[in-house]
């Protein structure tokens, strides 16, 4: 990675992996190094259990290029204050805002009268009753997207709300035994729980979207959280923790609500009250399916948010903006 970018201005790396790529080319090449910061290795202490010493490894390739870059791209200022706190090392003059984008053309609710068809059959085929309100949840299963929070929220829902889970890629077999136990629980109690482990095609996730009443973020970490933009552009409003990133993309009241949460401050997010905030997700939750009407009011104004915040166009030209900065620097 690092000779194969050989002539350029300046690198710019994602993720722990090709951020020690990138660090080590601007060596190399004698260019600078811009960082995007997504998550932070010491904010997510659970990925020791799956990666046993590859945590120390990615931390420390982590940890190496943010201090070495010439600058940084935090994708929110609740990712910025992390990266600040984290790394105190790091100069807060190099550490720029520019919030993730989506592709809008390809998260748009089906209009047509064929796609909408087409997707009233994907939804069905997947187990889902179009005509039934429904919560849907998009997300790996992992410690930081707070799943299990959800599994017992989803107990107080009203009967008629269905709760479909799009998870998978657990981490390590003991949360897919801790989810998969949890869903059977559930299942057993009320009906309309649908779990989906397969990634699902684009398209397919946007008609599982498009017939969903509310899109929920339950997680106890989360920097930006794209799921959500994607959900918004779909016209979902979005029930999510008042945490990272989230609060600066769901406008509480009017795009979706925002569950309040107070964190363990060890790394892991844990909530210090978990039952207070399994029971405020509930009632969030509750809501929004139980007035239709506001819901699609709020999922039109997340539709119009992700379009005038988080286009790729502006997104693109910030990005410009930090590489103008960190080459008349270098």
């Amino acid at each position: 990675m690092a000779g194969d970018v050989a002539g350029a201005d300046l690198v710019h790396s994602h993720t722990w992996y090709a951020n020690l790529g990138g660090h080590l080319a601007g060596l190399l090449h004698g260019v600078p190094h811009v960082v995007s910061a997504h998550s932070l290795e010491p904010l997510r202490p659970w990925k020791a259990e799956q990666l046993g010493g590859g945590y120390a490894l990615s931390s420390w390739a982590e940890r190496t290029a943010y201090e070495g870059a010439a600058g940084v791209v935090a994708v929110s200022a609740g990712m910025r204050e992390d990266i600040l706190r984290v790394y105190p090392q790091v100069d807060p003059a190099k550490v720029h805002v520019v919030h993730n984008g989506i592709d809008l053309d390809g998260w748009r609710r089906p209009e047509r009268e064929a796609d909408v068809v087409v997707a009233d059959r994907v939804v069905r085929e997947l187990g889902i009753d179009p005509q039934r309100p429904a919560v849907v949840f998009v997300g790996r299963i992992t410690r930081q997207k707070g799943l299990s929070y959800l599994l017992r929220a989803a107990r107080s829902l009203p009967p008629e709300v269905q709760l479909v889970l799009c998870a998978g890629a657990p981490d390590t077999p003991e949360i897919a035994a801790e989810v998969s136990g949890a869903v059977e629980v559930l299942q057993a109690e009320r009906t309309g729980v649908v779990w989906i482990e397969q990634m699902l095609p684009r398209a397919e996730l946007v008609a599982v979207l498009a017939a969903s009443t509310v899109f929920v973020c339950p997680s106890v970490y989360e920097p930006l959280g794209i799921v959500n933009l994607e959900a918004m552009a779909v016209g979902l409003p979005v029930v999510g923790t008042a945490t990272g990133g989230i609060p600066e993309v769901v406008d509480d009241g009017v795009t979706g609500l925002l569950v309040p949460i107070d964190q363990a401050d060890d790394g892991t997010g844990t909530p210090l009250d978990p039952d207070r905030f399994v029971t405020d997700l509930a009632d969030a939750l509750t809501r929004v399916v139980s007035d239709p009407a506001r819901a699609a009011e709020m999922g039109a104004a997340a539709r119009r948010r992700v379009e005038e915040h988080f286009a790729w166009d502006a997104i693109g030209e910030r990005t410009l903006d930090v590489y103008r900065t960190v080459l008349a620097q270098s």
